[in-house]
């Protein structure tokens, strides 16, 4: 395992036991949710196409994308 994937799992292990332990809540999580959001420049396969003038097939076909709740979206955190 490399020094992220530990990393990971210790920060997925601290928000579990802070939100098990109701040291933090929704909202927090929802907060967290948005910070990644950003730092992942996420967005919806239709809006991305929309922002850069390029058709859904070409993005759903050319970019990453990843599902989450769900929902399709690009990551693009060049």
């Amino acid at each position: 395992m490399d020094k992220a994937q530990i990393n990971t799992q210790k920060l997925i292990d601290f928000i579990g036991k802070k939100f098990e332990s109701d040291e933090i809540n929704n909202d927090t999580l929802v907060q967290i949710c948005e910070l990644c959001g950003k730092y992942l420049n996420l967005q919806t396969i239709s809006d991305y196409a929309k922002a850069n003038h390029l058709s859904y097939n070409g993005v759903k076909n050319h970019r990453k994308t990843v599902s989450l709740f769900n929902q399709k979206f690009v990551i693009d955190n060049k």
